[in-house]
């Protein structure tokens, strides 16, 4: 979609699809006047259908937008978004572009209510986690007219540009290096997935490549909640104890996978030769663990560098590359090949 398709909705346009005149519309988008109960309805009806955002800067700048991109994430206690905002910040910080933050803590109408917001201030562009949205906040995103980069995941079809990784691609290699290192009895532990669409598709990715081996998972351990060392102690426990015969565990973090390994190691468990581990996302912090996790590289800081560089260049009136996939890779550490 060219930027001439992607321009800014007005009130014009509310008016139209609403059939009532732009200055009742903009009444009703101000919260001001005397209009009726079924007008103010049906206005706001046909601007949440076209993703009409009103424009809190309208007439204050000649440019109506400000030097503002909007990064929009599911978590800032996960440790995983503070490595794609400095990739994003370092980018930005000599263009004259400044990112601010919004958190929807992985909930479709936070992120609806964020968005909603942001783009009232007229950013010159938008980062946004994942590719899962509501029918509100693609349309406020394809109506904004600016450049909009989805981040952490290619599998699927980007409203306007995306960088990632494929999460099914990255669950399918780690399965094969489990198998291949002679593993068969393997359990799964990780967040319940139905608002977490890039474990999930990690999920389905390595159940997919294990299947065509002829290998199912044995167990599985779900949880919700942040991720936490005690959190994958306590699912590392209940898990064995209902699967004694288990020989591999896959965690759909690192987080909870080092919990796993903490608590393997004060059972006096041999790893990885009676029980393997791997978690997901290289986290640094966990270097200094007794053992090193094996985990695959997500990648964070380079998609948040991808992704500011595509703002950053669009705003100056370049057009560069708007689908970046980047490549993960297996760090084995102690805990994945056999001895």
């Amino acid at each position: 979609m060219t930027d001439e398709n992607r321009r800014s909705l007005t009130l014009r346009d509310v008016s139209e699809a609403s059939g009532v005149s732009e200055m009742t519309v903009s009444r009703v988008l101000r919260n001001r006047g005397d209009v009726s109960t079924a007008t103010r309805e049906r206005v706001l009806k046909a601007a949440k259908e076209l993703g009409y955002v009103p424009n809190k800067i309208a007439g204050a700048l000649a440019s109506q937008r400000v030097n503002l991109v909007a990064v929009i994430i599911p978590s800032l206690s996960n440790m995983v978004f503070p490595e794609v905002m400095s990739g994003i910040s370092a980018v930005l910080e000599d263009t004259g572009l400044q990112p601010v933050v919004g958190v929807t803590n992985y909930l479709p109408e936070s992120e609806e209510k964020v968005l909603y917001e942001m783009l009232s201030w007229r950013p010159s562009g938008v980062i946004i986690a994942g590719l899962e949205r509501s029918d509100a906040s693609r349309a406020m995103l394809e109506a904004s007219g600016i450049p909009v980069v989805e981040i952490m995941d290619v599998d699927g079809k980007p409203i306007d540009s995306m960088v990632g990784i494929s999460h099914r691609r990255a669950g399918r290699e780690m399965a094969k290096a489990i198998l291949k290192a002679g593993f068969q009895n393997i359990g799964f532990l990780g967040t319940k997935m139905p608002l977490d669409h890039r474990a999930r598709k990690r999920f389905e990715g390595f159940t997919e490549a294990l299947a065509k081996s002829g290998v199912e998972i044995m167990d599985q351990e779900f949880y919700s909640g942040g991720s936490a060392l005690a959190k994958g102690r306590e699912m590392t426990e209940t898990i064995l104890k209902r699967s004694e015969e288990l020989d591999f565990l896959y965690y759909s973090n690192d987080m909870i996978g080092a919990g796993g390994l903490l608590y393997l190691l004060e059972q006096g468990v041999k790893i990885p030769e009676q029980v393997g581990l791997a978690g997901f996302n290289k986290v640094e912090l966990l270097e200094g663990l007794p053992r090193r996790l094996a985990t695959m590289d997500a990648c964070r800081r380079e998609i948040g560098e991808k992704a500011a560089e595509i703002i950053a260049k669009r705003v100056a009136g370049e057009d560069p590359e708007r689908i970046i996939e980047l490549t993960p890779k297996i760090s084995f550490g102690d805990t994945l090949k056999r001895r």
